[in-house]
Parts: C-alpha cells; structure tokens; sequence
C-alpha cells in the first residue's frame, strides 16, 4: 500500500474541524445557559440544600418570567397535586390545555393530568368528562382505570360494570371478581328499595360473571331466609364451602338460625362441627360453641373448646375456652377464672380484627371492599390471629 502525501494536509483540516464544531456547541450552550433566569439556578440550588418549598417558589418565578416553559408546569403541576395543594396544580395545568399552539401530545398529557387534578380534589364529573374524552387517545387504558375509580365512588354500578368490562377485554388480568362484586353491590341497592327479583336477577348475573363469587349466594341466602325459606336459604349458603369454605365463617351463624326455624337444630350441630373440623376458624368455633351449650350443655361446650384450643392453639381460643370453663365452674372458682379471663379477653381482642392481604388495613368489622386501598375480596373473612396460625 503506497502512501498518500496528500493525507498529511487532510489531517490537520479534520482536527481545525473538530475543534471549530467544539467550540460552537460550548458558545451554543452558554448562550442558552444565559438565557435561563437566575430563579431557575436558585431553585437548583434549593433543592440540592433540600429546601423544597424555596426552591418551588424560585421555579414560579421562572415560570411566570417564561411561559414557554412547558415541561417546568408538568413539573410543578404534579408536585403541587402530590403535596396537596391541588388548586395550584389545576391551575398549573390548566395553563397549558388552553395555550393556543401547543403541539397535541402536550395538550393531551396536560388534560390527562388536569383530570387526576380534578379526581384529587372529589370534582368527580370535571374528572369523568376529560377521562371520558382521553377513551380514544394514548391514554386510554389509564383513563379507563380512573373512570371505573369514580363510577366506583359514585356507586354507579351499571357504568362500572361497562368500563371493567372494557378493561378486562383489552387487560392480561381479567376482571370478572370485580365485575361479580359490582353486580353484588347492585343487587343490594335493590333490597335497599325493596326490589327483591331484580336482586335476584343481578346476582344470578355476579355468579354468571365469575362462579366462585361466595357473596352472590350469601345474599341469596338471605333473600330466601327473609321470605321464610329456610330450606332454600341453607342449601345457597351450603354451596359456599365448595366456592370458598373460608367465607363460611360468614354463613355459619346463618345456618344456625335457619336450622332452629325448621326444628333441626341437632343437623345444624352436625354440620357445624364438620366445618369446624376441615376448615377451623374462631368464628366457627364462636358459633358451634354456642349450638353445643345449647343442646349438649356447659360442659360438653367445654370439651369441644379445649380439643379445638389443642388442635389450633391461640389466644382468642383460649378466651373462649375460659368462659366455657366460668360457664361449668364451682362459685368459689369462678371470681378467679374471671379475672384471668377479663385480663386474656383485653389481649385477645387486639387480634380480633380483619386484615387486607393488599395493604394491610385492619378493621374490627369485615368489608368486601377494603376501605384503605379499594381492592375487592382482599379483606379475607378470618380474624388476624387465625391468618397469622395458617401462615
């Protein structure tokens, strides 16, 4: 390969380049560095100091100086909403839908923010209009999501169902339990207003939806048993161990009554202790304690507590096994077990609370729809203690 001479003149012309085109890109930055109010600089150095409440101040400024700053109100916007204050977030983003010349993406993005703005602040129709409009868009997966938040808020049933549909159609995750509980709640607006076949009509619809659904037949149940059809009742609430036995803890205090009503009170032991056998629980046990005292006596009511205590150790069990023990006591032992029992009763009822397996929420009543993190079917029926001795 012959050496060309006339490289030795390209090599330097590539370096003069080079260096040229550095040069421009370092007065092109500086010029544009210049061109950035000094607010903007303060608010950097707030934030790095961890002053965040100067350091917003100082970005209002350059906002104000410069409305052309477009990804500085998405930034404000947002925090704004985060912190709370969500009058200046609307406004903030509010600013940007009605700039005339803004490019569609950014209008889009600033109505999908202005619609979590107004959702924030309980302004539910403001919200479900832009979340109805963005159902063509980029974001419609997302408003879909925050549509069915509201109609959930509202307690529109019909809607949600719709949106939860919609999203089911398009979603890997399917959304036939909530869909179920929807049809659920539905059905128990129509008992409020005394509209009992339609009840029947919507949650023969939740069980279409999904088959495990054990509160459409607990609520069937209950249909039958207030109309005086015992037999009907108990056969819905019986069909609830093969969906979920763990929702029988729910049923069984139900089936106690509905047996007493047709005289079967000694079919209704039987059954209860059967349940309590395979699927043990301190509500069951509450229950089948009580069927026991009532047709066995005190001390076989007894004996079914301390075998239960043995098989399932834990505190609420113990509670109930001493007031079994004070219900059978001679009276100069029962001022004893009654203290001992007073003082185990205090303890054992901060276990006697429900716990969301989503979020962790606890409350002393069971809620189909977790009041913290709005998920359905999280809270499941069984006390915290009898979730902590399974785990």
């Amino acid at each position: 390969m012959e050496f060309e001479f006339w490289w030795l003149l390209a090599l330097p012309l590539f370096f003069s380049l080079g260096w040229l085109a550095a040069r421009i890109d370092i007065k092109h930055l500086q010029s544009e560095s210049r061109r950035l109010p000094a607010s903007y600089f303060r608010g950097l150095n707030f934030l790095l100091n961890e002053q965040q409440d100067k350091a917003i101040e100082s970005f209002i400024e350059v906002v104000r100086a410069d409305p052309e700053t477009v990804e500085l109100h998405f930034a404000l916007g947002s925090l704004f909403r985060r912190r709370g204050e969500i009058e200046r977030a609307i406004r903030m983003h509010q600013t940007l839908v009605d700039r005339t010349g803004l490019d569609a993406e950014k209008r889009l993005s600033a109505s999908f923010e202005l619609g979590q703005d107004f959702l924030k602040a309980g302004l539910l129709d403001r919200a479900e209009t832009i979340f109805s409009d963005l159902r063509k868009t980029a974001y419609a997966e997302q408003a879909l999501k925050f549509l069915l938040e509201i109609y959930e808020t509202e307690r529109d049933w019909k809607n949600a169902i719709a949106i939860a549909e919609q999203l089911g159609a398009t979603s890997p995750t399917p959304f036939n339990k909530e869909i179920a509980q929807f049809y659920c709640e539905w059905a128990a607006n129509d008992i409020a207003q005394s509209h009992q076949d339609t009840a029947r009509d919507h949650l023969d619809q939740a069980l279409q939806s999904a088959r495990a659904c054990a509160r459409a037949n607990l609520m069937l149940g209950d249909l039958e048993a207030q109309a005086g059809r015992h037999a009907e009742a108990i056969q819905y609430w019986k069909r609830i161990e093969t969906q979920n036995p763990q929702y029988l803890t729910l049923t069984a205090a139900k089936l106690l009554d509905n047996y007493r009503a047709l005289g079967q009170s000694s079919e209704a032991l039987i059954l209860l202790r059967g349940y309590l056998n395979q699927h043990p629980s301190i509500d069951l046990l509450n229950t089948t304690f009580q069927a026991v005292l009532e047709l066995e006596g005190p001390r076989a009511a007894y004996e079914l507590v301390r075998d239960e205590l043995r098989r399932n150790p834990s505190l609420l069990g113990l509670d109930k096994l001493l007031e079994a023990a004070l219900l059978d006591a001679p009276a100069e032992r029962r001022q004893d077990i009654s203290l001992i029992k007073n003082l185990i009763h205090q303890h054992s009822q901060r276990l006697a609370l429900y716990r969301c397996e989503s979020c962790g929420f606890k409350a002393r009543l069971f809620h189909w729809h977790c009041p913290a993190c709005g998920g359905w079917e999280t809270l499941p029926p069984k006390r915290k203690e009898d979730q902590d001795t399974l785990s």
